[in-house]
């Protein structure tokens, strides 16, 4: 597999990495050994990068992620994980104060049964005050850095601008990788049009959910998804066209997430094995280009449709 540096930070990580959002259960219920057997392939497949968030399962992914770890040799992977976002008993929660982000990092570290993180990010900047990430979130995260409890600082959003308004506001060095998803698909790629600044400030560029949270799969648009209809509808279509061709729209649409060297890696997430053997499969072999062109024309004039976050 393919590996890419995270901008600055001497990562350099390979091209599909594994997300653990669906070990903490958040799309359906997962078997537990499954899922930590799902981390050995990936690590096993050639993937060293791994996400995750205390916010994926109310802290269930960092608990299983943590479990899975105890197993693995930790010169094999470099670690993200995220402040800002929680949840308990089912219930969403978010504080971006510079307090809790310490406290977080630390509880994070226990769950994960680790004394250091690699990349640290402030999740979904787009649910706070962003004058708060700029004043008080990141600055606090950078005194862990400083410290060498982590090892590296970074933000996340859907919305491209929200990261951009953020790098604006402080000082250079600050945020080091950006995370970013569903802008670097066969539905989406308004990720590109942001490289040139991102590359600029020397910050790295991490894109995540090449599937666009579902939109392009094989099985269909989950209900839950905030995507419009006519998306929804052109995306099918897409799907139908590449069964009709022999060829998973979910092959291409990893194989067209991770073709931009500039951007470091893309994350996906499953809790089982079996999935991640095939999409390391895919990761390998080359793309049909000329599918690739058919499936953006039959999505046409929903070309970079997206929506808010929830």
């Amino acid at each position: 597999m393919k590996h890419n540096p995270i901008g600055k930070t001497g990562m350099k990580v390979s091209s599909l990495s594994f997300g653990a959002s669906s070990l903490g259960g958040v799309f359906h219920a997962i078997d537990e050994n499954k899922a930590i057997d799902a981390v050995y392939t990936a690590i096993d497949g050639g993937m060293n990068f791994i996400d995750v968030s205390p916010y994926y399962g109310h802290y269930k992914a960092e608990t299983v992620l943590g479990k899975a770890l105890r197993g693995i040799d930790r010169d094999k992977y470099y670690l993200s994980t995220k402040v800002g976002r929680y949840g308990k008993d089912g219930v969403n929660t978010w504080d971006y104060s510079g307090s809790k982000a310490k406290q977080s990092v630390f509880e994070s570290m226990e769950r994960l049964g680790i004394n250091h993180i690699d990349l640290i990010n402030v999740h979904d900047i787009e649910f706070a005050d962003l004058n708060q990430v700029v004043d008080e979130t990141l600055p606090a995260l950078v005194e862990l850095r400083d410290k060498g409890l982590v090892g590296h600082v970074g933000i996340t959003d859907l919305q491209l601008e929200n990261l951009k308004w953020v790098i604006d506001r402080v000082p250079e060095g600050t945020v080091e990788s950006v995370l970013n998803f569903c802008h670097h698909s066969l539905n989406d790629d308004k990720l590109v049009d942001f490289l040139d600044y991102f590359e600029e400030k020397g910050i790295g560029v991490i894109n995540a959910s090449p599937l666009s949270m579902g939109l392009l799969s094989t099985r269909g648009v989950p209900d839950w998804h905030p995507a419009p209809k006519e998306l929804v509808e052109a995306c099918r279509r897409a799907a139908e066209y590449c069964d009709k061709k022999g060829y998973p729209i979910e092959k291409l649409a990893i194989q067209y997430s991770i073709s931009n060297p500039r951007i470091a890696t893309t994350l996906f997430s499953s809790a089982n094995p079996d999935n991640v053997k095939k999409n390391i499969a895919y990761a390998e072999e080359p793309m049909d280009m000329e599918l690739v062109a058919a499936v953006k024309e039959i999505i046409g004039d929903q070309q970079r449709v997206s929506w808010c976050n929830s």
